[in-house]
């Protein structure tokens, strides 16, 4: 799996309510969370973020609350992975099962820049920056986690399994 898309880039310790503020969360409706995406971070974010685009950040992204809204806000804008030095533990289980595919590189998170072109081998971890033509490596995603994420997360990796016995 590659995944290739221009940067927006967040400092370090973005927590869950910054990812998707709690005076939204009266709605479990993906396509109204994605409009709220990351708006107490940087309020135009929802207007100038575009489907394709990669958030790379720096330590503990996802910090804070252990809601699933946050990863779902940001799959629903369209946003195909998450780049950071590292994530909170829950939001990076809560990543996965619901198909946001997330990379900690530590070279990569200090490096890239906002509107960097990148491109992920989810595969082998390799990220390449297009724009300044450098590498980095992060953690690959185990084959079943990639499995996962092709499917649209645990709840439909589930489906499709019981679908096949």
């Amino acid at each position: 799996m590659v995944i290739k898309g221009r940067v927006w880039k967040f400092g370090a310790d973005i927590d869950t309510d910054a990812i998707i503020p709690a005076r939204y969360l009266n709605t479990s409706d993906p396509k109204e969370l994605a409009k709220h995406v990351m708006e107490d971070a940087d309020s135009e974010f929802p207007k100038k973020v575009k489907p394709g685009d990669i958030i790379v950040a720096d330590k503990n992204f996802g910090c804070g609350s252990s809601r699933e809204h946050a990863p779902i806000a940001i799959k629903a804008a369209g946003i195909q992975a998450v780049v950071a030095k590292s994530f909170a533990r829950i939001f990076y289980r809560n990543s996965f099962n619901i198909g946001l595919p997330i990379f900690e590189s530590p070279e990569a998170a200090d490096d890239i820049q906002e509107g960097d072109e990148i491109e992920i081998d989810a595969d082998t971890g390799v990220i390449k920056n297009l724009t300044k033509a450098k590498q980095y490596q992060a953690k690959p995603i185990p084959p079943f986690m990639q499995e996962l994420i092709r499917a649209g997360g645990l709840v439909e990796w589930t489906k499709k399994k019981l679908q096949a016995s």
